[in-house]
């Protein structure tokens, strides 16, 4: 999502850091740049103007005119002030009360609130282990409690059987009591939407509020409506006192002003931001990550806690033992592709990597085709399991029955094969204590460049 902004500070910045010794106009004129880069990235005007303040006040004291590295500095005072931006620590979902605790969803319509109630029932079960019940109380909405049922069928969530004609606060009480007759921890209300605020919906989750009680008040808002969004964050948190923000739509190719100006204005922490359209595609919110990957300094941290979320310590110890008998099928090899597709492909792991933000435009060059990756797996499973152990038995007929399955070109699959038999004589070497130092890319993986 801030693509456009990390490029434009790490120009800002890379000019800094060439310079030995930095006066206070070399600081005055980076920080007119960032002010642009920030407004042009749909940040409020008061928080651009508050943030270059506090940045430039500190960068033009001490800690940097005597500093050894004065460039690096700044970027370190950027960082301290940008995290601090969007909140400084992070908060988690509020589970400290009696269960079962009532989270309510509140936001316009269209802002992901119904998807969002399921993202989080998710999250809270697989994350915190919490027996969790959703209910829709949209009863404006053609569908709308169907497609809360639908998306609880999906994720294996309890949702509060629909009865027609019951109104919001009704079907809201109805959900308390059958969540303490379940046993759940956790009670989502998903509430009615409207194209815009108005007090006929403001009154109306005033009306549940005061029937439920609930311990979290969420907004849900669309990070790519910009400074709307912050608008309609600030008139939700004066009537609600809003307990958290979820960010929706944090993956799109927007300017990302929403996320850094939002805390900001309204004083209420971002929680939780999707980041795709999974229900599994919700991640909590971190300002000391996103301040570095906006920097271009990665997000080492994140990109391992998704790798142990995904990746089986079972599964991994064992690919470790074959390896280190110099065992690679192409069974290791497809397992290894399913494993970087819900990291977020080769592009979402790459965004995480520290320096990669000033490769960009090469990697955009580059044209890195994330598709390769799904015929290659499609190749792989339209073998025999014999055919994917021992892959010398692929001959002609083989490999015209593998094309055809596949929905690829025997030219794809012989490239597959030689680029697997590449990896497993590389491995193999590895295995009986080759070369010192990292091995090159085989020369099979030109294919991933278009």
């Amino acid at each position: 999502m801030f693509d456009t902004l990390s490029s434009r500070l790490g120009d800002v910045f890379d000019k800094l850091k060439g310079r030995g010794v930095l006066s206070e106009a070399d600081v005055t004129a980076a920080m007119r740049e960032v002010r642009v880069a920030l407004l042009e990235a749909d940040v409020a005007l008061s928080v651009v103007k508050e943030f270059v303040d506090k940045v430039k006040t500190r960068a033009v004291g001490e800690e940097v005119t005597k500093s050894v590295s004065p460039g690096q500095m700044v970027v370190k005072i950027v960082n301290d002030e940008l995290t601090a931006m969007l909140g400084g620590e992070s908060v988690g979902l509020n589970l400290s009360a009696v269960p079962p605790v009532v989270y309510l969803m509140v936001g316009l319509q269209g802002s992901g609130k119904t998807t969002s109630s399921a993202k989080i029932a998710k999250f809270l079960q697989d994350k915190s282990k919490k027996k969790v019940l959703m209910a829709s109380l949209d009863v404006r909405r053609p569908a709308a409690q169907e497609q809360l049922r639908l998306l609880g069928e999906q994720g294996d969530i309890a949702t509060l059987p629909i009865i027609e004609g019951q109104m919001p606060v009704d079907i809201a009480k109805r959900a308390v009591q059958a969540g303490k007759l379940g046993g759940h921890d956790v009670i989502i209300l998903d509430t009615a939407g409207r194209l815009h605020v108005d007090e006929s919906m403001m009154a109306e989750l005033d009306a549940i509020r005061l029937a439920t009680n609930p311990l979290e008040t969420l907004l849900v808002a669309d990070a790519l409506t910009g400074q709307d969004a912050v608008n309609v964050a600030t008139q939700f948190n004066d009537r609600f006192a809003l307990t958290g923000i979820v960010l929706t739509r944090m993956d799109g190719d927007a300017r990302g002003g929403a996320a850094l100006s939002m805390r900001a204005v309204t004083g209420c922490p971002i929680k939780l931001v999707g980041s795709g359209e999974r229900i599994e595609d919700l991640e909590a919110f971190h300002p000391d990550r996103v301040a570095s990957r906006i920097l271009g300094m990665g997000d080492i941290i994140s990109l391992v806690e998704k790798a142990g979320e995904m990746i089986e310590a079972e599964d991994a110890e064992k690919l470790v033992k074959r390896l280190k008998k110099g065992r690679f099928s192409l069974e290791d090899y497809q397992n290894q592709l399913a494993q970087m597709r819900k990291m977020g492909g080769m592009g979402g792991i790459l965004k995480m990597l520290p320096g990669v933000g000033k490769m960009k435009k090469a990697l955009d060059a580059a044209n890195v085709d994330e598709q390769v990756f799904v015929r290659q797996g499609a190749i792989i499973s339209s073998m025999t399991p014999l055919e994917r152990v021992k892959t010398k038995i692929i001959g002609a007929s083989r490999k015209k029955r593998i094309a055809a399955g596949s929905g690829t070109s025997v030219q794809e699959v012989n490239k597959l094969l030689k680029q697997h038999q590449q990896m497993a004589q590389m491995m193999k070497r590895m295995s009986k204590g080759g070369k010192k130092g990292v091995p090159q890319l085989p020369p099979g993986f030109d294919g991933l460049l278009g």
